[in-house]
């Protein structure tokens, strides 16, 4: 059966070293969300990102995501897909050392409706080979196999995925 981490909420991926990447269509619904104009947001939470291929937002000078706000997301309800993947879609090796999600095994029609509902994604579960060697990667450029054979890389938790 497909293991489905619930997330506790414990913030320790907003915490993570890295940046998220965000989508035009991300920037349009958080710029919104904010009841900001969207060149406006881009001027005030984003930057460009290391790779030069798209923007990123801001962190606060310890590091963690500037939207978060003691454990709650302050951007919730509209916070980028790279966010809302983490850790069922892609994660970092070594992300159970920070990350306190419960591990639940489910049948794979429970597993594809809680993907959807915490991702917005349609996705088969994963099968055992993919989710062995999600489990057993290491180093810095690795890649980690989630749900329906998709590559991830897992250089960070906020790595271009």
């Amino acid at each position: 059966m497909p293991t489905f981490l619930e997330c506790q909420r414990c913030a320790a991926c907003c915490r993570w070293p890295g940046w998220v990447r965000v989508s035009p269509e991300e920037i349009a619904r958080i710029a919104a969300f904010l009841g900001l104009g969207e060149r406006e947001f881009i001027a005030r939470h984003t930057r460009l990102r290391p790779d030069r291929q798209g923007l990123a937002l801001l962190e606060k000078p310890n590091g963690e995501c500037e939207f978060l706000d003691g454990r709650d997301c302050r951007i919730q309800p509209v916070k980028p897909q790279q966010c809302r993947d983490f850790p069922n879609v892609w994660r970092f090796p070594g992300f159970e050392q920070f990350c306190r999600a419960v591990p639940r095994e489910l049948p794979p029609e429970e597993w594809r409706r809680r993907i959807r509902e915490a991702t917005g994604r349609d996705l088969a579960p994963p099968t055992e080979t993919q989710s062995e060697a999600a489990g057993s990667e290491a180093g810095p450029s690795a890649s980690s196999t989630g749900p329906a054979g998709l590559d991830f890389p897992t250089r960070s938790r906020r790595n271009d995925v």
